[in-house]
């Protein structure tokens, strides 16, 4: 009796094993969920990769993705280096736009065209949020750098198309 009490007990633990193993086994549905899901992101400033910034602004700034695709849906981050007295006309995005200000000093202002009476100082540590389709404009004073986050797709539409520095490289 001893005998079959142990082969059934053994039959049992290997049924559970493979019924284990089969659960462990991700379903197409669940390596396609994982595919989509966020990544762990552990990046030092060491590690960011500076590029020109897109030619949707003036030349001379810079920027390194952090998070996302600007260009996809889903949200990013990303930060941005403005070299001194730098300055973006007054435009829109389609999305809020969320700042935090790391280093330097970078002027926020609201209305249809840049207006330095307007702005105000935003120092290491200040932030500023500007909902979809708001109109606002910005400059710096000396080398600043502030990280941006939004959802994509992120697009900037300049209030006077005079101001958009794409058409200035389509002479």
């Amino acid at each position: 009796m001893r005998k079959g009490v142990v082969v059934a007990l053994a039959l049992a633990f290997a049924l559970l094993s493979e019924i284990a193993a089969a659960q462990e086994k991700p379903t197409p549905r669940a390596k396609k969920a994982a595919a989509g899901a966020p990544k762990h992101v552990v990046m030092a400033e060491s590690d960011l990769k500076w590029e020109d910034a897109p030619p949707s602004l003036p030349p001379g700034a810079k920027s390194a993705l952090l998070h996302g695709d600007p260009g996809k849906p889903g949200m990013f981050a990303l930060r941005v280096k403005l070299p001194s007295g730098y300055k973006i006309a007054a435009h829109w995005h389609p999305t809020a736009e969320y700042l935090t200000v790391l280093s330097g000093s970078l002027y926020v202002g609201t209305g249809d065209k840049l207006d330095e009476s307007k702005g105000t100082e935003l120092k290491a540590g200040g932030y500023a949020s500007m909902p979809a389709r708001m109109h606002h404009f910005a400059w710096s004073k000396g080398e600043t750098v502030f990280e941006l986050n939004s959802t994509g797709p992120f697009k900037i539409t300049y209030v006077n198309a005079a101001d958009d520095p794409r058409k200035a490289t389509k002479k």
